[in-house]
């Protein structure tokens, strides 16, 4: 009897929690179908600890413990490091690794700040995979190929230089700029300005 009852009991806890899901889920849903979805919108507490939880699921265990073998960097590793981050990840990273571009804050979620510590709080081996895999449902393309592990000097050379966004200089900041691409809009005003003054 008493065995029964707290089955009986379990189930009625379970309907309830159940219930209660459904009925928040449902809540969410009609705000969601009311104002939409807006890359505008800072991701929720709740949708970044599923995002962090995500990534974290995606990468392998292995993957995580790898230091990085570059390490100390070389002055040309750095400098191609610096001008590889210029050439492609400053346009959604920014220079200075702060996310403070235009395309990193129209992204959903938003490019992260490099320097900060949920970034330099992960692992080398989590930065590599990161970079080699991108992660799913964000704008972090996989710029790795497929038949690569843990060879990619130019990847490993990007760890290293993430870890020390924090603390550039302005000549590496300066370096990492001159790096960018520029528009057609931005070379049209470097001729023109090159053209009055050579016509001073």
């Amino acid at each position: 009897m008493s065995l029964r009852r707290n089955v009986v009991g379990g189930l009625a806890v379970v309907g309830a929690l159940a219930l209660a899901l459904a009925v928040g889920g449902g809540l969410y849903g009609l705000a969601v179908a009311r104002r939409g979805f807006s890359a505008r919108e800072e991701p929720s507490a709740l949708e970044a600890k599923v995002a962090r939880a995500a990534r974290g699921f995606s990468m392998p265990e292995r993957a995580r413990g790898l230091k990085n073998p570059l390490e100390p960097l070389s002055p040309q590793a750095l400098a191609e490091a610096r001008a590889h981050w210029g050439d492609h990840c400053a346009i959604c990273h920014a220079a200075d690794g702060s996310g403070q571009t235009p395309i990193g804050q129209g992204l959903y979620p938003r490019a992260p700040d490099m320097r900060a510590a949920p970034t330099q709080g992960m692992s080398d081996g989590e930065l590599y995979w990161v970079i080699q895999n991108g992660i799913r449902l964000t704008g972090m393309p996989a710029w790795g190929q497929a038949h690569e592990e843990e060879g990619n000097d130019d990847s490993w050379a990007l760890v290293g230089l993430i870890r020390r966004l924090p603390r550039l200089s302005l000549e590496e900041l300066n370096e990492i700029k001159a790096a960018q691409p520029q528009s057609k809009h931005e070379l049209d005003e470097t001729r023109i300005e090159d053209e009055f003054l050579d016509a001073q």
